[in-house]
């Protein structure tokens, strides 16, 4: 009998098999590492604009004014603690009060517009220095300790010399500013001299 030397038909080419199966990791390895070069470079970008972000630790010096808005703000506070002492004078130390209110926020309107808001009206991060405020005798003094200060009752006297204090203060500060600013420093110190020589007289 003879025999089929030959092996049956099935219809599955065994070495065209064993080849596709053997570059199926080929491809997959080709094509994993595509996709992941693809990703990086999407993600290097968005890291490298996050850590910008995150790097915006600049320290910036105090803007000129912020010592004068802490000045007004203390004289306010300082107006109104001296009522307790001379309640004769409420009325104008009410006024006081108000009035350098008044300054310490305008002042504080005007840091803001040169700091600058974000679209959507939030305002950017602006890490500063810490605030120092001139004294009676010319040495800086930290806002902090000023404020602190103000809460304590004084004389009608006191007061006086403090507004003083504050109107030379602002006067000096305008000669060196220009435009508005100066303009609002020369308004300031103007409005100090009326309340230590008109309001508290």
């Amino acid at each position: 009998m003879r025999r089929d030397l030959h092996p049956p038909t099935t219809g599955f080419d065994m070495p065209t098999a064993v080849s596709a199966r053997a570059a199926e990791p080929r491809t997959w390895r080709r094509r994993t590492m595509l996709r992941m070069a693809g990703a990086g470079a999407v993600a290097v970008p968005a890291v490298a604009v996050l850590a910008a972000c995150a790097e915006d630790d600049t320290v910036h010096a105090p803007d000129p004014l912020a010592a004068h808005e802490v000045l007004a703000r203390a004289d306010a506070a300082a107006a109104t603690a001296a009522i307790a002492l001379a309640p004769q004078a409420q009325a104008a130390l009410a006024t006081v009060a108000t009035e350098r209110t008044a300054h310490a926020d305008a002042l504080r309107a005007e840091i803001d517009r040169v700091i600058g808001v974000y679209g959507d009206g939030t305002t950017p991060v602006h890490r500063t220095g810490a605030v120092t405020v001139p004294g009676s005798d010319g040495a800086p003094v930290p806002a902090a300790d000023l404020v602190s200060a103000a809460q304590q009752p004084i004389s009608v006297e006191q007061l006086r010399a403090r507004l003083l204090h504050s109107q030379q203060a602002a006067a000096s500060l305008a000669r060196t500013e220009s435009g508005y600013r100066a303009g609002l420093l020369a308004s300031i110190s103007a409005a100090c001299a009326t309340e230590a020589g008109v309001l508290l007289s």
